[in-house]
């Protein structure tokens, strides 16, 4: 008996350390041993050096556009998301079908909708209206001299894609705000306050605070699928990466760096998002 709880202590002990051992992230060491050998290539041989630098310029055009577009499309989604909980059947189905057309149409299709459906509608209602109102601003006002090279190719990205994202962090707000207890609501309301002021004072920070995780993942994803706007001629680092590739015909190595930016970004927003979870997570328990 004596003899034996030895060896089961060590078999106790063996068996914690293997499953410590398999829960350990080892994706992430061949992240890094890969951005580690990349690393390296960019400091010491210059054509991967020389690629970084084009993409250099792209780099800031894919952060600033995918931080407008998320900016809109958190307002976007807070509109439509207090829409989808509104008691009103009119908001609500609007809303709702905002948000089922949106999520059912790929986001490629929707910004070569916005670029070759959208913005030629609009120019040709500004039009209209300058028509109309001739007697009042005359024949040469600023509604009949607008075109559509007014509104740049970036401009046109960053409102496709706050349309599209909008849809999604609809959901996400919808969710959070159906998260906190109805007795909430109906305690503000017993305190003499409207449904909007319940809504605003109550309801929202608390909703906030928990959605604020999902939006930040929201924002890793878009800075993904940012890369989507080189269809339009936007020159963001993937399609600095394809000018690049198709001038050079170095196709591996271009490749390779604009993988290594990407994953660069996207890791180092995840841990940030996550740290924010956890920072959250911890400041709710100790309230």
């Amino acid at each position: 008996m004596t003899a034996s709880e030895p060896l089961s202590s060590k078999r106790s002990t063996q068996g914690q350390f293997i499953h410590q051992l398999s829960r350990w992230p080892w994706w992430l060491l061949f992240i890094f041993l890969a951005g580690v050998f990349l690393f390296y290539k960019i400091t010491t041989d210059e054509l991967y050096s020389t690629i970084l630098g084009r993409l250099a310029s792209g780099i800031g055009l894919t952060l600033r556009v995918a931080l407008a577009a998320f900016a809109f499309a958190i307002l976007i989604g807070l509109i439509v998301g207090l829409g989808r909980v509104s008691k009103n059947p009119i908001i609500f189905n609007l809303a709702t079908l905002y948000v089922q057309i949106i999520r059912g149409v790929p986001i490629l299709v929707q910004i070569i909708y916005v670029a070759y459906v959208i913005r030629p509608l609009l120019f040709n209602l500004i039009h209209s209206l300058g028509t109309q109102l001739i007697g009042i601003l005359g024949p040469n006002n600023f509604l009949l001299l607008t075109t559509n090279q007014d509104i740049t190719a970036e401009a046109q990205v960053v409102f496709a894609l706050a349309i599209a994202y909008g849809g999604y962090e609809a959901e996400t707000f919808r969710a959070g705000i159906e998260s906190i207890s109805k007795g909430q609501m109906e305690a503000a309301r017993s305190l003499g306050m409207s449904y909007f002021q319940a809504m605003r004072y109550v309801i929202l920070p608390q909703a906030v605070r928990r959605v604020l995780p999902p939006l930040g993942n929201d924002f890793v994803s878009m800075i993904k699928d940012s890369s989507l706007v080189s269809v339009l001629g936007v020159r963001d680092v993937t399609q600095e990466a394809r000018l690049y590739a198709a001038a050079s015909f170095r196709y591996p190595e271009t490749y390779n760096t604009l993988a290594f930016v990407y994953l660069s970004l996207t890791i180092s927003l995840s841990l940030g998002v996550k740290f924010i979870e956890n920072r959250w997570g911890q400041d709710g328990r100790s309230g």
